[in-house]
């Protein structure tokens, strides 16, 4: 597939618009923030969530065009020239907004992975009514996925979570443990806030019975359990989520309630297809982080005289300079295979393995990266009188949520060997 890496005008101004509030709303508040865990930036959230709003509207002029054959005249055109760019333009705001923060970007109001579940499983009826709560309130909504188990983690098909259909009442009881859940305390504490929860509706039936639940804030029989104390990005909250016995209508379920023990059912491979587009923006975010240590790094060498000569035979420079010609070049391939998991996604192509290289890439440059940043500035990059130190732990992070490094290799390796799950694992 050819790819162009000409930026449309409108978009560059988005990513304009996200720069100018990482610096202005997020740089100048990363420390206190980091140093006062989950204390929301409500100024922050109040200045961006119109501008999520907006992606949200592309999203959504996106399906009302598709439900409606894509007719429509010159607004429509325009809409759907823009909307074709979602997933950029995405990529490119949360590339900026981790540059200046990635744990006040990951508290911000977004459908967030529960939006990405929504549209790879839901019907066309559950994606047009619920992405309005987000694309039309006034008030800023979170959403969250739900996943990740005690005793399910990159293995979900041991999820002991169960959903079970009561007729009498027509509604699903879901009981249950989610832990891990990015957003999960923000998305039940707030009025219009819902959670997208991975359940079993039949174990029998493995993975073809795992199914996705719509679960509304307010739910009866749902508690936030334990509100993890993090290593970084700890301006987010990742929560432990408990259903006992908790009630949601039978419309609630996306996509059909049907249990099919083939590889075409949808249930289970809805949440794979999530992570197709989730993942290449865990690789956006990765980068971000990365450019923030190259360039502090790079600034902090200045000023002692330290340039870097792009033109210089390799083997006339310093150690100092080769290793910053190395991080530079590291983050720039997990950038190019980012965009191309990214363009592939808004040509509605399927990306999973584009998506787990950039994913894989990312995780490991941002990584060492931010590692060599620390290295590089002695002890000044270890206090935390710098963000360095902040930088590197936050940057752990891309390398482990939305499937770790290993799985993502393994999943990279099973599609270009073409090998099953059992075959190499």
């Amino acid at each position: 597939m050819a790819i162009s890496f000409e930026i449309p005008d409108y978009v560059q101004q988005m990513a304009q618009m996200a720069s100018f509030l990482a610096q202005t709303y997020m740089r100048p508040y990363a420390r206190q923030l980091d140093e006062n865990e989950h204390e929301r930036p409500v100024e922050f959230i109040n200045a961006i969530w119109p501008i999520l709003r907006d992606q949200q509207k592309a999203s959504l002029d996106k399906l009302v065009m598709s439900s409606n054959g894509g007719n429509g005249g010159g607004e429509q055109s325009e809409k759907k020239k823009r909307s074709s760019t979602r997933n950029l333009q995405l990529m490119l705001m949360v590339e900026q907004l981790s540059w200046g923060d990635a744990g006040i970007y990951l508290c911000l109001p977004s459908p967030a992975l529960g939006g990405f579940a929504i549209e790879a499983v839901g019907t066309t009826e559950q994606k047009l009514r619920l992405l309005r709560r987000f694309a039309e309130g006034d008030k800023p909504v979170w959403g969250a996925m739900a996943i990740t188990e005690p005793g399910a983690g990159s293995d979900n098909s041991s999820m002991a979570t169960t959903a079970v259909f009561d007729e009498e009442h027509n509604e699903w009881i879901i009981n249950g443990e989610k832990i891990f859940i990015t957003s999960g305390k923000l998305a039940l504490e707030e009025s219009n806030g819902l959670v997208i929860v991975w359940a079993t509706v039949n174990k029998e039936a493995g993975r073809a019975g795992i199914k996705p639940f719509v679960v509304e804030a307010g739910t009866p029989g749902v508690s936030i359990g334990k509100v993890e104390i993090k290593h970084g990005i700890r301006a987010s909250d990742t929560a432990a989520i408990v259903f006992n016995n908790a009630r949601i209508p039978a419309d609630n379920i996306l996509g059909s309630p049907e249990v099919q023990a083939t590889k075409e059912d949808k249930g289970f491979k809805g949440a794979m297809a999530t992570f197709d587009a989730s993942r290449p923006m865990v690789a956006a975010s990765a980068i971000g982080i990365g450019r923030a240590a190259i360039e502090f790094v790079k600034e902090k060498l200045a000023e002692q005289g330290v340039t870097i000569p792009y033109d210089a035979p390799y083997h006339k420079l310093t150690a100092v300079q080769r290793d910053v010609l190395e991080m530079e070049a590291q983050l720039r391939a997990a950038y190019l295979l980012t965009l191309r998991s990214i363009a592939m996604l808004d040509e509605g192509l399927h990306n999973s393995l584009e998506a787990s290289m950039a994913k894989v890439k990312a995780g490991k440059a941002v990584t060492w990266v931010t590692q060599k940043a620390v290295e590089l500035l002695g002890m000044m990059g270890y206090s935390r009188e710098w963000l360095v130190e902040k930088w590197m732990r936050d940057g752990k992070i891309n390398d482990i949520y939305e499937g770790t490094g290993q799985i993502n290799t393994l999943i990279v390796a099973r599609r270009i060997l073409g090998y099953t799950r059992r075959e190499l694992a």
